[in-house]
């Protein structure tokens, strides 16, 4: 339900109440209000400003393209939202990442399951680690300085296709992941659920609701889970749990206050992961053949995995008279994240040392020690203000914000040559050496962004759309003692500015139909030291024509776009030398269509498809240009469709089934290694009777063997094998 005050709540009653009542004195009012209604239900019910629940599948408005709560037809750019109910529907349970499976423009888990990492890719680029937001705020990482939440926490995940600098500064190229939680309600609400997958790994979840006691100014929320247990690979197990409490004060109608906080942690031993070679994975080992899925080579005895997040935050708006409104949201968050465990690096040979592929007959795996701490503390602050206006026959919906944003990461990581260990026949508990620091960094980073926005409406149906944003960041990333460098200590600073700014021009027909071309430039902070001085971000510009479809005959959401995206200033290194250079430069261009339908009140309907042509246009390796990035697909797509059983004797029962398909991509820089296509079915069954709800999910049906993809020829890894999951809810 959409989160308003108690106030709001009474009023909306009052206000039913006396529509009622003239709709049942004029049955030609009566007959006018039973045609508009489906209509405000469809278009506009529980989207609360882009915040709060999806109807079905099909969104209606987000925060990710304005900041305001827009529309989604009314953003210049590719918009995928994914609410909570396809969520619930299509079983996902533990990572983020497995939310965007069906979304068009987007490549998730790249390297199969990491239980520590949301892997993204979008567009081409990966956005990991400075193209995730948490409501609208950066959850930036650096390393292995990275935050990860649960599922269970939010209420949508949307993605904005392209540049996104012009309201969040800083952000990877080809897009953003912004993370909605899920916030109070004003209707009680009590919700549990519990489950198990086939690997044997369970988990219980709770989301409380309701008024603070007899008050009329306060709600309140609870959400907590936890989980744990075996994962797909040998020995791989976790434990991990969070709990997220929040309370929303609305002194009156205009005004309305949200504290929250949320604490998680995560203990896990390793899985197999994306270190496998492709010679072994992808193609078989010359008298091996392939290395099994959940084959285990780390070591059990001193693998090590532990993380603990803690966030606090609050959110603030207030409405005037005027109708202009002043909002603010801070997040405070700290992360210490703790790993210790071998890991594959290719064959491995007596006299050739790490290779692509096996050299002896014993077939034996290279291993390399690592462990590393990474301890984050971050601060962002956002200030808004907006409002409209209109001049002649302008009319203006304006936004203007400041935002600030702090990340410091103490980063030491340490590795050594780790004993070989046989493909075939792992044996554990050798003796292994000491690991040796290589890098020991305090990374600080402060930008400051000021920007603004004009939607401007006029002539029945135009739409134009302009932003600019001015931004200013300061780096600094000391260097501190290594083994291989125990006198070392010197700071390496810099500090940029950047412009960047949006404009976009849509035309809003009656029949639902919205054309929309923009053009968007972008910008995001290198921390990485090269030895190209003083160091640029990397830039670039996006050009995108797309249509934007909302049926008058349907509920649902059609999109179709052509982009075309640079990034310049790439940092790449010379293999010989190991030196960084900022000279690199990478184009990206595509084909987006998807489709969220809410056919009727049985059917359920999400489709997607991408076509990506990625290349590089300049580099530090002349081999290089004119091939093509890794890991990302050519083209990719999926469907997914879910019925709910309208006989009466099967009332509450619904079936889904899905299908993803995943083109053919590079496994190295020099475009000779390939990773082949793959289809993978999915499936599911509910059942729901007196807040009751049954639920089996089936991923990777036929459990389909394939390699999901690989970042180089000792760096491939598997993608998801099946995976049932039982679910048992009840909600009052």
């Amino acid at each position: 339900m959409q989160t308003k005050t108690m106030g709001a709540r009474k009023s909306g009653m009052a206000a039913g109440i006396a529509v009622a009542a003239l709709v049942a004195g004029s049955p030609a009012l009566a007959q006018d209000a039973i045609q508009l209604d489906p209509v405000l239900i469809q278009g506009q019910q529980g989207q609360a400003g882009g915040t709060g629940p999806v109807q079905g599948y099909v969104p209606r408005q987000t925060t990710a393209g304005a900041k305001t709560g827009a529309d989604l037809k009314d953003i210049p750019q590719s918009v995928s939202v994914v609410g909570r109910e396809e969520l619930d529907d299509r079983g996902v349970t533990n990572k983020i990442d497995e939310a965007l499976r069906y979304t068009a423009g987007v490549s998730a888990e790249p390297f199969g399951t990491d239980a520590d990492t949301d892997w993204v890719y979008i567009r081409g680029f990966d956005a990991t680690q400075t193209g995730v937001f948490y409501d609208g705020l950066n959850l930036y990482g650096y390393g292995f300085g990275g935050f990860q939440l649960d599922p269970f926490m939010l209420e949508r995940v949307e993605v904005l296709k392209g540049p996104a600098s012009v309201l969040y500064g800083g952000a990877n190229a080809g897009g953003i992941v912004n993370l909605v939680r899920k916030r109070p309600t004003d209707e009680p609400l009590t919700y549990t659920e519990t489950g198990i997958n086939t690997n044997g790994n369970a988990f219980f979840g709770f989301d409380l609701s309701d008024a603070v006691g007899s008050s009329e100014t306060m709600t309140y929320r609870l959400t907590g889970k936890i989980a744990g247990g075996d994962n797909y690979s040998d020995f791989s197990n976790d434990f991990r749990g969070f709990i997220m409490p929040q309370l929303t004060i609305a002194p009156d109608e205009a005004t309305k206050v949200t504290l929250w906080g949320s604490f998680s942690g995560l203990d896990q031993l390793h899985g197999g992961g994306g270190f496998f070679p492709y010679v072994g994975t992808v193609v078989d080992a010359p008298g091996f053949g392939r290395i099994s899925r959940d084959a285990f080579y780390g070591e059990p005895g001193i693998d090590t995995g532990v993380s603990n997040q803690e966030m606090v935050g609050y959110e603030v708006e207030h409405e005037f008279d005027s109708g202009w409104k002043v909002s603010q949201n801070a997040r405070y968050a700290h992360l210490y994240k703790y790993e210790n465990a071998p890991y594959l690096y290719g064959w491995y040979s007596p006299t050739l040392g790490s290779v692509s592929s096996p050299a002896t007959s014993d077939f034996q795996l290279n291993r390399l020690g690592f462990d590393q701490t990474s301890k984050v503390n971050t601060f962002l602050i956002d200030n808004r203000l907006e409002g409209e206006v209109d001049t002649g026959p302008l009319q203006h919906s304006l936004l203007f914000g400041l935002d600030y944003k702090y990340y410091e990461l103490s980063n030491y990581q340490a590795s050594t040559s780790a004993t070989p260990i046989s493909a075939s026949n792992p044996i554990y508990g050798a003796a292994q050496s000491a690991n040796n620091s290589y890098s020991n960094q305090t990374i600080t980073q402060k930008q400051i962004g000021l920007y603004a926005q004009d939607q401007i409406r006029f002539g029945d149906g135009w739409l134009v759309t302009l932003n600019g944003r001015y931004d200013h960041v300061e780096t600094s990333t000391r260097n501190g003692p290594t083994f291989w460098s125990p006198t070392q200590d010197f700071t390496y600073d810099y500090s940029k500015s950047a412009w960047t700014g949006r404009a976009g021009l849509a035309y809003e027909f009656d029949n639902g139909l919205t054309p929309y071309v923009s053009v968007a430039s972008f910008f995001n902070p290198v921390i990485a030291v090269s030895a190209t001085p003083d160091n640029k971000p990397e830039e670039g510009v996006q050009y995108e024509a797309g249509l934007k479809y909302e049926p008058t005959f349907v509920d649902g959401l059609f999109t179709a776009s052509l982009f075309h995206l640079t990034k310049k200033n790439v940092v790449v290194t010379d293999p010989g030398t190991f030196l960084s250079s900022q000279i690199g430069e990478v184009e990206s261009r595509g084909v987006e269509l998807e489709a969220k339908v809410n056919l009727n009140d049985d059917w359920k309907l999400l489709g997607s498809f991408t076509y990506t042509d990625l290349e590089v246009k300049e580099d530090i390796v002349p081999a290089y240009v004119g091939k093509s990035p890794y890991i990302v697909p050519d083209v990719q797509a999926a469907l997914w469709l879910d019925y709910s059983v309208p006989v009466p004797a099967l009332e509450g029962l619904s079936i889904g089934a899905g299908v993803r398909y995943q083109g053919e991509s590079w496994a190295n820089r020099d475009n000779t290694l390939k990773v082949p296509d793959a289809t993978v079915f999915d499936a599911a069954i509910r059942y729901k009777k007196d807040g009751w709800e049954g639920s089996i999910n089936v991923a990777n049906v036929f459990d389909k063997e394939y390699v999901k993809g690989c970042g180089g020829a000792t760096t491939c890894g598997y993608g998801d094998a099946r995976t049932v999951l039982f679910k048992l809810s009840k909600s009052w």
